[in-house]
């Protein structure tokens, strides 16, 4: 028997000019806006139980931060914290938001983030209406692309740049799935729930944009009328938007980054586009459901850390030493090298007293016979695929930079490989294969169909 309701909410969060922005080894500041950023919320019901799934565009907010804004949302909306998730789209061009910052600007925006996303979880929440659920799989070719590829001399590099002559094989291949939930309401808007899984850092600059996500969702609800649309994104660690081997007019309206990555606003647009053809292959031809039940949980996961040899730290501590200098012209990489470099540098030197271990804090909601697992920071496209092999359950979604965001995940064939992924986690070898393991045992225990 069917008893859910749904319900939808949306506010702006575009930050005063002047702040900080996320995503990049390199100071930016924000001096105008391309887009709007948005929070935006779904709230779902079923008897007594309610949850309230949030978004935020914002590269990823670390869980100090997630775990006081959603205490805050929760006590205003009366429910448990388990049941408030939020998530980052993971743009590269939002502000940051840091537990350390001593920036007024930075302090400010925290402050307002957090009051906007107590009012449009009970904003979501007054919006309930009986519903009815239905899921598909689109595809989106072509806009996510594997980031690491094997080089000619043996090594492995991340985004080594478009045409590279010393490329020899990518490593990994591609989720093209795009996973679709759309909710039919009674009186009401529908609401379109998307999960997809790539990096939006395709704008670059210096100007506020919620990069591809914001296409996506602005086409999905010009397309279809009457509805709302929200973006979680996937397991993103390893891919994101940067074709090496271009055809046609693939690179138009691109440009080469500082990092030797191509960007460029329009086609930040055209992977939304893509998307949202994803999502119009099914929208109408949805396998409906009953829901006659919603679950929550979360589920703790221990890490090794991943601290360096005694051997390695005075090297580390020279390159970070360098690069917090502004001199990183005396190092001898460049492009995303010396982002591989200096971040792998970064990480050694945090922990150099430590912890030996890590808690990651693992979200699962069931909507019926849907999975939703969030993953605090960024998983390899692997850890989505092997979650998603769950049984039981007619559709699993990965999503990424749920309640946190820690670092990345990357599969165990990444460190011994190297690159930026592996060199820059704050965690071991291994630490992939126990998220699955940690994402499939959260799931069994809710139950799905």
């Amino acid at each position: 028997m069917n008893n859910l309701q749904a319900g939808f909410g949306r506010v702006n969060i575009t930050p005063m000019m002047g702040i900080e922005i996320a995503g990049y080894y390199k100071v930016r500041r924000a001096e105008a806006v391309l887009d709007d950023l948005e929070l935006n919320a779904l709230a779902l019901a079923s008897g007594d139980t309610k949850v309230v799934m949030m978004t935020i565009d914002h590269c990823g907010v670390k869980k100090v931060i997630m775990d006081k804004i959603r205490a805050r949302v929760a006590e205003a909306v009366k429910l448990p914290v388990e049941a408030i998730t939020i998530s980052a789209t993971h743009t590269h061009t939002g502000p940051c938001m840091r537990p350390e910052s001593t920036d007024p600007l930075e302090l400010e925006y925290i402050e307002f983030v957090t009051k906007r996303a107590m009012d449009v979880a009970q904003f979501a929440l007054a919006d309930l209406k009986p519903a009815v659920m239905g899921w598909g799989i689109g595809q989106a070719p072509r806009v996510a692309f594997v980031r690491r590829f094997r080089m000619k001399d043996g090594s492995v590099q991340t985004n080594p740049g478009v045409n590279n002559p010393n490329i020899l094989a990518p490593i990994g291949d591609v989720d093209e799935r795009v996973n679709v939930v759309r909710f039919n309401r009674e009186g009401a808007e529908d609401i379109v729930m998307v999960n997809f899984g790539n990096h939006p850092d395709v704008v670059g600059g210096n100007k506020i944009s919620g990069d591809w996500p914001n296409f996506l969702r602005k086409t999905v609800e010009k397309v279809i009328d009457n509805t709302k649309c929200i973006f979680f994104n996937g397991a993103q660690g390893d891919v994101n938007h940067v074709n090496v081997f271009p055809r046609g007019g693939e690179m138009n309206d691109m440009f080469n980054d500082f990092d030797d990555v191509a960007r460029g606003y329009a086609h930040a647009r055209h992977i939304g586009h893509v998307v949202a053809g994803g999502v119009l292959q099914v929208y109408d031809k949805v396998q409906y459901v009953d829901v006659d039940s919603i679950k929550f949980t979360e589920k703790v996961v221990k890490i090794p850390s991943n601290r360096a040899t005694a051997e390695e730290l005075p090297e580390a501590h020279r390159i970070n030493d360098l690069h917090l200098a502004g001199k990183d012209s005396e190092l001898p990489y460049q492009g995303m090298m010396l982002t591989t470099m200096v971040a792998k540098a970064a990480r050694m030197v945090a922990l150099e007293n430590g912890p030996d271990f890590f808690e990651l804090y693992l979200s699962g909601i069931t909507i019926g016979p849907l999975g939703f697992v969030g993953i605090p920071g960024e998983p390899f496209t692997g850890v989505g695929r092997g979650i998603k092999e769950t049984e039981g359950f007619d559709m699993i979604m990965p999503v990424c930079l749920t309640n946190g965001s820690e670092g990345y995940y990357p599969m165990q064939e990444a460190y011994d490989e190297g690159g930026y992924e592996a060199g820059s986690s704050r965690f071991k070898a291994g630490v992939a294969e126990l998220l699955i393991e940690g994402g499939q045992a959260m799931l069994k225990e809710l139950g799905g169909r």
